[in-house]
C-alpha cells in the first residue's frame, strides 16, 4: 500500500491543503522511524510506522481550519476519528484507522471526552500499541501551519502546550519523550 495514493484519493496533488499534509506526514514518519530505529532491540514494524504516520492526519480535510486549508464541516478535534472512519472505508487494516484516531493530542481518554463534552464519540481513543504512542509522540514535534512548520519544537514546548490543554496530556507525552529517549 502506498500512503500517498491513498493522500491523494482525497487530497488533489498540488492543492495547498496536500502540500501541507503531505510535508507534515513525511516529518512525522521519518520522526517516527528515528525513534523506532532507537528501540531496535523490539523489532518493531518499521513499515508499518511509516504507513501509518503518513496517514495518521488524512481526516484534516473533513475539519475546519482555515489556517491549513481544510473547509470541512467538523471541529478540527474529530479529524482522528474521521481519518480513521475513512481508512477502514477504505478496507486498509484496522491498525491504520487506529492511528489516526488515537493520535489526537497524546490521546483523549473517554473521561476527558465526557467531561468536556467534546463532539468525539464516547470511547477511550489513547495509544495503546507501542507504534501508536511511537507516532503519537513524533507528531507533537511539527506542525501543520505554514508559518511554523519548518521549526520542529522542544520536548519542553511541547509539555508547555499540552499542559495548557490538559495535564494528563503533558505526563503521557514526558513519559513517552523519557521513554523513547528524546
Amino acid at each position: 500500500m502506498d500512503p500517498l495514493q491513498v493522500i491523494e484519493k482525497f487530497y488533489p496533488p498540488g492543492s495547498d491543503t496536500h502540500t501541507i499534509l503531505v510535508n507534515h506526514s513525511l516529518q512525522v514518519a521519518k520522526k517516527s522511524l528515528e525513534i523506532a530505529r532507537n528501540l531496535a532491540h523490539l523489532n518493531l514494524d518499521l513499515d508499518f510506522i511509516e504507513q501509518a504516520a503518513m496517514l495518521h492526519d488524512i481526516g484534516i480535510f473533513m475539519t475546519t481550519s482555515p489556517g491549513i486549508g481544510c473547509t470541512g464541516d467538523a471541529p478540527y478535534i474529530c479529524h482522528g476519528y474521521l481519518g480513521r472512519q475513512l481508512l477502514d472505508k477504505e478496507g486498509l487494516a484496522p491498525a491504520l484507522g487506529l492511528v489516526a484516531e488515537r493520535h489526537t493530542g497524546a490521546g483523549i481518554c473517554l473521561d476527558t471526552i465526557i467531561g468536556r463534552n467534546l463532539p468525539l464519540p464516547r470511547r477511550d481513543m489513547v495509544p495503546k500499541t507501542l507504534e501508536e504512542k511511537i507516532i503519537c509522540c513524533a507528531d507533537k514535534f511539527f506542525s501543520k501551519s505554514p508559518e511554523s512548520c519548518h521549526q520542529k519544537r522542544t520536548v519542553l514546548d511541547i509539555i508547555a502546550e499540552l499542559t495548557a490543554i490538559n495535564s494528563a496530556h503533558a505526563r503521557r507525552f514526558a513519559r513517552w519523550a523519557a521513554a523513547f529517549r528524546l
